[in-house]
């Protein structure tokens, strides 16, 4: 068994509300606790996240919710039992949906082997309230079995609560008193892996609501040395709710099929190339089409493992509803408008083993009401080895379209530092500039092991607007963390 207390001091201001600054003294930990030799039990008091990175932003212009990775520890540890389950767009539930914007209380989770066949996650998490993000107190339960069958197969079952556990004037509980998912699914991966594939079914129950609140969803995939064929269908109903999953959409169908050849040459600088056709068809409940994406992509892989792509895409879209194609507030392309454009796409990727390493991707094409979209994307790192780590993320778009949108540019520059002084102490820093929101947004950490899995981390960070400059907030945190093993 091992305890992991930590004591935390801080202060915050926010400049733009001009509110006083916040002092904050907080205290909690956490618990590990071995079952059996693969089963654990963690345990959390009043968890604290402050010295967790930030997300890497993104330009959005999307028209649904985005998708950003879980960072938090506590959910991390065997996580996929509960985040795998599903597609990457049919997630039942996400961790994300829990304690971001409201404190947690406590938390208890299981999960590990109960033998060699049989998996188990079990997870139960009270959040608090808050009266400035208007979220009443609530319970989310999460449980998931997961059953190896034939040879490398198996079947898994997932339940999913949430409760609002209190009810507090001026607050939002999402709308619902509580939301429920239950579902199963089938992962097929033969022994020789050539046959993969997948069947989902998930139902979801709402105060209210019924019919056409389940999920049907499958794929199926043969994969050798020279051909992939891949076909996924989904069908969400226009009921269906996943209050802690990410489903950015409901109420389609949809068909996704791909098709890849490869080549081999003997001999030469190139290990294989193919060309690649993919296509995401969607379609409303009558199955009338509503959207759908289509890419022919020549696919090169170099021996020393770079890779280059060039693809050819042809996106259609009827917007369903009102539509800002900017994402910056310029006005609304009108529900029930048609849109088709075409675009061009070339990426190159370097070999993974140098020091210097980077990608590349750039394309030029229509977007949405007559208008053309450029853009330009680069990642590019170097590693001072053994000591620091430079990654700096850019992306530049330009859109041209007719008013009252007119012509836009979006700058998004995101460098990131880490340096290693000894073996136990560490420093990160990352600054973004995002243009299309206006907001430069840094974080810095310094991480001091003064013992085996015990820290020290000194946190600081701000949100300002970079013209005129003026600053939105700022915070500061001393975190003190030791591991104890009993």
């Amino acid at each position: 068994m091992s305890i992991i207390p930590y004591a935390l001091t801080g202060l915050s201001k926010d400049y733009q509300h001009n509110t006083k600054t916040e002092y904050k003294h907080e205290i909690g930990g956490d618990a590990k606790i071995s079952v059996t030799p693969s089963l654990n039990l963690d345990l959390t008091v009043n968890p604290d996240f402050s010295q967790v990175d930030v997300d890497q932003q993104v330009i959005n212009l999307n028209r649904y919710e985005l998708f950003f990775p879980e960072k938090r520890q506590f959910f991390l540890e065997n996580g996929d039992l509960f985040a795998n389950f599903g597609y990457s767009d049919i997630r039942p539930f996400f961790s994300r949906r829990i304690g971001l914007n409201v404190p947690i209380d406590f938390g208890a989770r299981l999960t590990g082997k109960l033998d060699k066949d049989w998996r188990i996650g079990a997870m139960d998490i009270q959040t608090g309230g808050s009266g400035s993000a208007r979220q009443a107190p609530e319970n989310y339960g999460i449980i998931t079995l997961q059953r190896r069958i034939l040879d490398r197969s198996n079947i898994a079952f997932l339940f999913v609560n949430k409760d609002a556990t209190a009810n507090i004037p001026g607050t939002n509980t999402g709308s619902t008193a509580y939301n429920r998912n239950i579902g199963a699914e089938f992962n097929l991966a033969s022994r020789s892996n050539i046959w993969t594939g997948k069947v989902l079914a998930l139902k979801s129950f709402t105060p209210g609501v019924s019919g056409r609140d389940y999920v049907l969803s499958d794929h199926f995939q043969y994969l050798s040395k020279y051909w992939t064929l891949y076909m996924q269908e989904e069908y969400v109903g226009k009921n269906y709710n996943a209050e802690v999953g990410y489903v950015p959409r409901v109420g389609y169908v949809k068909l996704s099929p791909l098709l890849l050849r490869n080549f081999f040459p003997k001999q030469g600088n190139i290990l294989s190339h193919g060309i690649q056709l993919t296509s995401n068809y969607f379609f409303d409940e009558s199955f009338h089409r509503t959207d759908n994406e289509s890419i022919l992509s020549y696919l090169i892989t170099f021996r020393n493992r770079a890779t280059l792509s060039v693809s050819g895409i042809n996106d259609y879209v009827r917007l369903l509803k009102p539509y800002d194609p900017t994402n910056i507030g310029k006005g609304l392309l009108p529900a029930g408008s048609e849109h088709n454009w075409n675009t061009i796409d070339v990426q190159f990727v370097s070999k993974p083993q140098n020091v210097f390493t980077y990608l590349l991707e750039a394309s030029h094409g229509g977007y949405y009401d007559k208008g053309v979209r450029n853009s330009v994307t680069s990642l590019i790192g170097y590693r001072f080895q053994p000591y620091v780590n430079i990654a700096i993320n850019t992306s530049f778009n330009d859109l041209r379209l007719p008013q009252p949108f007119g012509h836009n540019t979006f700058w998004l520059v995101g460098p990131k530092i880490d340096v290693t002084f000894t073996n136990s102490l560490y420093f990160t820093t990352y600054i973004q500039y995002n243009e299309q929101v206006d907001n430069i947004n840094i974080n810095t950490r310094l991480q001091w092991r003064y013992k085996p899995a015990s820290d020290l981390f000194i946190v600081y960070g701000d949100n300002t607007t970079p013209s005129p400059y003026t600053v939105k907030n700022r915070q500061l945190t001393l975190k003190w963390t030791y591991w104890c093993n009993l």
